[in-house]
């Protein structure tokens, strides 16, 4: 009899994509569920896709076109430090989620584990299950910031079976930004137990308050770490799908390898808009940045003043807001919420079990939308709470 896959009917749900579904079809609704900005891609690059996009394009490199890695490691270099960042140690992908599954394809066989943040991006537990991975959880608490402790790292090491370690700074959906200090105390704990950890820094250019640090950046991590970051959420180029990875040559050379029966290669139009992204001025992304800082500064307050206590991110352009003392199911809640006030957010238990009992608000639209959706479910908190 045809079926569909085990492995296949046991991955979740996607809530988030159920929500940007709905907001799409009623008008009526804001969007504060979507992880993607709500700015254009900046003008230099639409200007220069109308050129590259009545040219005749091909097949790139499987690994990346040579002038995009050349150019994402002079990047490396200059703003991560990462020393040993070069062309060879580059792949360029569909995405940054295609270099997490590939990198994670590449590093664990069947039944090994990988050590997870809880809660933590949520393409990161489906994507070892797809390859019959194994996976350990390190609970992130709110009384930590949501800070991962590296001792809790240790204490969930197997020392035969575990491979990988992923890290997300800055993180979604808490918006914690790890510490030198603390990179420091993980990058030794990478060493001893000779893991690799995925550094997922999509997120890196929009910071606040704090500074991003990537591991990669400390020595001695040439061997142990892969840093994989993206142009989606830095240069608002969320549809032209294009990220990359940077790592040991042999696990760039497997990404790159099984890749080609994946994707073949990553856009080749997004690639050459991806090496005019490099070029552009900086002031594009900070303008981007310093708007999300000014919604952060609002709708964090207005959050805890409404009684969904929220602690103040540091990175990223999310809202993680604790709701146990309203409701002991997130997405319950969050589905009554936009039944009721028209607002769409996410539930907590999308990013992990220790995610029940929070709901995330994305402040990647418009303030004056993140008002009038704030407005609608403090009158409906105040009615029926």
């Amino acid at each position: 009899m045809r079926h569909i896959s085990e492995r296949e009917s046991d991955l979740p749900d996607s809530v988030i994509g159920e929500l940007i579904k709905i907001a799409q079809e009623d008008k009526s609704i804001i969007s504060m569920g979507a992880g993607q900005p709500d700015f254009k891609t900046p003008k230099p690059i639409l200007d220069y896709a109308k050129k590259v996009i009545n040219k005749s394009t091909a097949y790139s490199n499987p690994q990346g076109v040579l002038e995009l890695r050349e150019a994402i490691a002079r990047k490396l270099k200059k703003e991560n430090k990462i020393s040993y960042a070069d062309p060879k140690n580059i792949v360029v992908t569909a995405g940054s989620q295609e270099s997490i599954f590939m990198t994670l394809a590449s590093t664990i066989d069947p039944g090994e584990q990988v050590i997870i943040p809880n809660p933590g991006y949520l393409a990161y537990v489906p994507a070892v299950e797809l390859l019959n991975g194994s996976i350990a959880y390190v609970r992130l608490r709110e009384e930590d910031g949501f800070e991962i402790d590296p001792e809790k790292i240790k204490e969930v090491i197997d020392k035969k079976k575990t491979k990988v370690l992923i890290l997300n700074s800055p993180a979604n959906p808490t918006g914690n930004v790890l510490s030198k200090k603390i990179l420091e105390k993980i990058s030794d704990i990478v060493v001893e137990n000779d893991i690799y950890a995925i550094s997922d820094e999509a997120y890196e250019k929009l910071v606040y308050d704090k500074k991003h640090i990537s591991i990669g950046s400390l020595n001695g991590m040439e061997e142990y770490i892969i840093t994989v970051q993206s142009f989606s959420k830095s240069f608002a180029m969320c549809g032209f799908r294009l990220g990359y990875a940077c790592g040991p040559k042999k696990i760039i050379d497997a990404i790159t390898k099984s890749g080609h029966y994946v994707t073949l290669c990553p856009p080749h139009i997004s690639q050459l808009l991806g090496v005019k992204a490099l070029q552009i001025s900086n002031k594009y992304v900070e303008h981007m940045r310093r708007e999300y800082d000014r919604r952060r500064k609002y709708i964090v307050p207005r959050l805890n003043k409404m009684g969904l206590k929220t602690a103040m991110p540091y990175g990223a352009f999310y809202a993680f807001s604790n709701i146990k003392h309203l409701s002991n199911n997130s997405y319950k809640f969050a589905k009554e919420i936009l039944e009721k006030t028209k607002v769409a957010v996410v539930p907590g238990t999308e990013f992990g079990s220790y995610g029940e009992g929070y709901i995330r608000f994305s402040y990647a639209t418009d303030l004056n939308f993140i008002k009038k959706g704030l407005d609608r479910i403090e009158n409906y908190l105040k009615k029926n709470y």
